[in-house]
C-alpha cells in the first residue's frame, strides 16, 4: 500500500509543470515527492477537520449520509489549493526583492563605477539587503567554495524568483562574458525597472480612487443607513433586534472592511514608496 501511494505521490509530482523549479524559487528544499505527500497528508487532516464541522451541523438534520461523496471533494480541493503554496511563497518573495531592487541595483551602479571589485560589492549586497542580498550571499558561497563567478551566477539566477533580479543578473553574466562596461549595462536596465514600477504606481493611483468610493458605500454609508432604517422599521413592525443579532451585523461588517483592506494591500505595487 506504501509503495502505490508513493508511486501515485510521484506521479503526481510530475504532472504539475515546474514543480521542482517554482520549489527552489519559494526556498522550499526538499523533492517534489516528499512536498506533494506531506500536502496530501495535511489535506487530509484539513478535510477531516471541515467533515467535522458539517457533521455537527448536518447531524441535527440526519443529512450526515452527503458527507461520504462530499469527502473527496473537499480533499481534492484543499490539495489543490495548498499545490499552490510555491507560487504564492514566489510571489511574496518577488515582491519583496522588488522593493530594494531599486536602491539595490544603484548601491552597485555605484560601488562598480568606484572601481571596487564584483566580489567586493557582492560582499556588501549581502550584508546591506535583507533579500536581495541573500541571492548574492548564496553566489559568495559557491564562489569561496571554488566555482567559477560566472558558473555560479548562472546557477542562482535560475531560482531567482523576481525577474526585475533575473534582468539584472543577466546584465552581470553577460558584461563579464563579452567585457562590457557593467555599470553602463546595469544603468539601462535599473532605468527600465524604474519606469516600469513608476507606471506600477500611477496606476495604484487610479485604483485607489473607486476603490475607496466603493469603501465608503458598502462598508460606511450603506451599513449606517441600513442600521439605522432597521431600528426604525423593528418599532413599527415586531422585529426583534437582540445583542445576537447586532454581534452577528458587526462581525459581517467588520469582515467585509478587513476583506477591503486586504484587496488594497494586494494591489499595492511592490515598491518602496
Amino acid at each position: 500500500m506504501i509503495k502505490i501511494l508513493e508511486q501515485i505521490f510521484r506521479a503526481v509530482a510530475r504532472s504539475i509543470p515546474n514543480l521542482k523549479l517554482n520549489m527552489l524559487r519559494a526556498g522550499i528544499y526538499e523533492s517534489p515527492m516528499g512536498f506533494v505527500k506531506k500536502t496530501a497528508i495535511t489535506a487530509f487532516y484539513l478535510t477531516i477537520g471541515i467533515m467535522l464541522i458539517f457533521f455537527m451541523i448536518l447531524s441535527k438534520k440526519n443529512m450526515t449520509g452527503i458527507l461520504i461523496p462530499l469527502f473527496p471533494i473537499v480533499f481534492v480541493l484543499m490539495f489543490l489549493y495548498l499545490t499552490k503554496l510555491p507560487y504564492l511563497k514566489i510571489i511574496q518573495k518577488e515582491k519583496e526583492i522588488n522593493r530594494e531592487i531599486v536602491a539595490a541595483g544603484r548601491f552597485i551602479i555605484i560601488e562598480i563605477s568606484s572601481g571596487v571589485s564584483l566580489y567586493n560589492t557582492m560582499r556588501s549586497m549581502a550584508e546591506h539587503y535583507v533579500y536581495v542580498g541573500k541571492h548574492f550571499r548564496n553566489i559568495l558561497q559557491k564562489v569561496d567554495m571554488g566555482t567559477a563567478m560566472d558558473d555560479a551566477l548562472n546557477d542562482e539566477v535560475g531560482i531567482i524568483p523576481s525577474n526585475n533580479l533575473r534582468r539584472m543578473m543577466w546584465q552581470i553574466i553577460n558584461s563579464l562574458k563579452t567585457g562590457s562596461d557593467m555599470a553602463t549595462s546595469l544603468q539601462v536596465v535599473l532605468d527600465q525597472i524604474s519606469r516600469e514600477q513608476f507606471i506600477e504606481v500611477e496606476k495604484y493611483g487610479r485604483k485607489l480612487n473607486p476603490l475607496a468610493m466603493f469603501y465608503m458605500m458598502i462598508a460606511v454609508i450603506i451599513p449606517s443607513l441600513g442600521i439605522t432604517m432597521l431600528v426604525i422599521l423593528s418599532s413599527f413592525i415586531d422585529i426583534e433586534l437582540g445583542v445576537g443579532v447586532l454581534l452577528i451585523i458587526a462581525g459581517f461588517l467588520g469582515f467585509v472592511q478587513f476583506m477591503f483592506l486586504s484587496i488594497i494591500k494586494a494591489q499595492r505595487p511592490a515598491v518602496d514608496l
